[in-house]
This record gives C-alpha cells, structure tokens and sequence, in this order.
C-alpha cells in the first residue's frame, strides 16, 4: 500500500490524531483503567474487521495509540520503491473508525499531549556503525534499516526510540554526536520551546522553524523540538 504524503494526511482531517515522525498518534482520556481496557477491546475487534491494528499503550486515566503501516511503498525521484514503516490509508480508515469508537466510550481526546523521542547520531559511517548501535539498542542486526531506505535503527516492538544517522564529516579525535528529536502536536511546539528558554535553554538554530527548532542547554547539549508541518490540518 503506498505511503501518503504530508498534504493527503492534513486532507484527511483526523482531529483526534497528529502526524508524529512516521505514525499518527493519539492519546485518549479514560476515567479508570477498566474504562480504558473496554475501549482498547472495542478499538482490537475493528481492527479485526479491517485487518489492521495500532499499538497501544495503556494506563490509569489514558490510552495511547499509534497507527502506521510497516509495508507502506515508498517511490524515489527515479521511480525505485522501497518498503517503510509511514501512513497509509488504511491507517487513515483506522483512526476515523477509532475516533467514532471513542465517542461512544465517551474517550476524550487530547491531541496536544501527545508526543515521541527520537535519537540522533551524525556520523560519516553509518554503514559501518550502525551494526554496533543496532546490536546495543535491539540486541537484533535486523533492526538496521528495519521500515527505512537508510542505515536507521528501528526496533520493530516500539520498545526503544528509533535511531538516525545524520550526515557530519569525519574527525580525527572520537566524539559523540547525539541529540535527541521531540517530536509534538503543533499547537504546543511554541510553548514547549517557550518553556525551555525560560529553565535556562537557549535557541540555537530556528532557520527551519516550525519544522525544526534547535535547543541548547546550558552545556551546549543539544535537542530539537520537531512538527510535522505537511501533515498538520490547515486553518
């Protein structure tokens, strides 16, 4: 099934769901956990009726969900195709029949909180790396390009953040190159970078802002507050 662009998922108008890195996400309000467990078993049996299921993760007050498509179909600028893990439509189905779901069960939803961590890593090597990183996170060589065209490190049970390399040039002295992606609901991206500023971070690169904004600590420690602007619902 192909992968859905930015634009096709802004126009598919899921109020109850935000496009964080590849998946769309949501988290719903609950009164207990019993409350939520009826919701999380009527959300599995209509994923049974469409072949499809989120992951789900549940607590005392809140249920979270994730849709995305681990054979999704991916066209380069050449026509080349490659599987990934994105959107699709029948993650788009899926989150429409699960916002229906969660009215009935009177979940509400609370789009703005949700949000997910990415780590970082540039490098020149990262064929070369990657194997070491794939092994540490995962314990599995499998998990290096696991949904993705790159050398990424994905853990197919979601039990660690997914690791990508970023291009840097070679150096003689080893050092590392982390940083860590937040990824948040774009109604909360000012706030959040607002509420860093004012515990003593600093904004270091905002030339790809909204998309990207760069935080500093005061170590030089650096995070990157990240919207996925081509997929937010257009006012």
């Amino acid at each position: 099934m192909d992968m859905l662009k930015g634009h096709q998922i802004a126009e598919a108008n899921l109020t109850d769901w935000r496009k964080l890195a590849q998946g769309l996400h949501a988290r719903y309000l609950v009164d207990d956990f019993s409350t939520g467990a009826r919701f999380v078993a009527a959300v599995g049996e209509a994923g049974d009726a469409l072949g499809h299921h989120p992951r789900v993760s549940i607590g005392n007050g809140y249920v979270d969900l994730k849709l995305i498509t681990d054979d999704a179909v991916y066209r380069d600028d050449d026509g080349t195709e490659y599987v990934i893990e994105w959107v699709t439509q029948q993650d788009v189905d899926l989150a429409r029949r699960i916002t229906e779901i969660a009215a009935d069960h009177k979940a509400a939803a609370d789009p703005a909180s949700v949000s997910m961590i990415e780590l970082g890593l540039d490098t020149a090597r990262s064929a070369t790396i990657a194997p070491v990183w794939a092994a540490l996170l995962t314990g599995n060589p499998e998990a290096q390009g696991h949904g993705s065209p790159s050398d990424e490190i994905r853990d197919a049970t979601g039990r660690v953040p997914n690791l990508w390399f970023g291009d840097a040039a070679e150096h003689e002295t080893p050092r590392q190159r982390f940083h860590i992606e937040v990824y948040v609901a774009p109604e909360v991206a000012e706030q959040r970078i607002a509420a860093a500023v004012a515990a003593g971070g600093t904004v270091v690169d905002d030339s790809n802002a909204p998309s990207l904004t760069v935080i500093a600590d005061q170590d030089g420690n650096k995070g990157i507050v990240c919207v996925d602007v081509s997929a937010a619902k257009k006012e």
